[in-house]
């Protein structure tokens, strides 16, 4: 590792290493102290917001015989309400250790879970995604 993951919690980030380590290690990679690959891994959280609005409305309508009478009234309302959550997105690097060359690049996104018990999930989630396709084939012909 070149750098590790730095989230708000050391739990997060050791789960995150341990489990891109343990999808490494599944496709037959290991650790070496002067190895041939580097990894650096980064995370970036945003706050979004999303703004739903609820409309309301009562009416009467116009009463009376062949337009003899009539009238109407109406009135309505609007309630919005603003949502805030966080997403964050991880993104890991893999560099040729020799000569700093970009091998790989993974990426997954995700709503940031409120919840401790859900970040499991959805760390294993992100890294299950990330990893689909990996290793990448050779580089196109020139």
């Amino acid at each position: 590792w070149g750098m590790r993951p730095q989230a708000g919690s050391p739990l997060v980030q050791q789960r995150i290493t341990d489990g891109i380590d343990a999808r490494l290690q599944a496709l037959g990679w290991r650790q070496a102290p002067d190895g041939q690959v580097t990894l650096a891994a980064h995370i970036i959280t945003q706050q979004r917001q999303t703004l739903d609005t609820f409309y309301t409305g009562t009416g009467m309508g116009g009463w009376g015989w062949r337009g003899g009478w009539g009238g109407g009234m109406g009135m309505g309302t609007a309630q919005t309400t603003v949502r805030t959550y966080d997403v964050g997105t991880l993104v890991v690097d893999m560099f040729d250790t020799s000569t700093q060359q970009a091998i790989w690049r993974g990426t997954a996104s995700g709503t940031v879970p409120s919840s401790p018990e859900r970040v499991n999930a959805a760390v294993e989630a992100g890294l299950t995604k990330m990893f689909t396709g990996f290793p990448p084939g050779p580089a196109p012909a020139k």
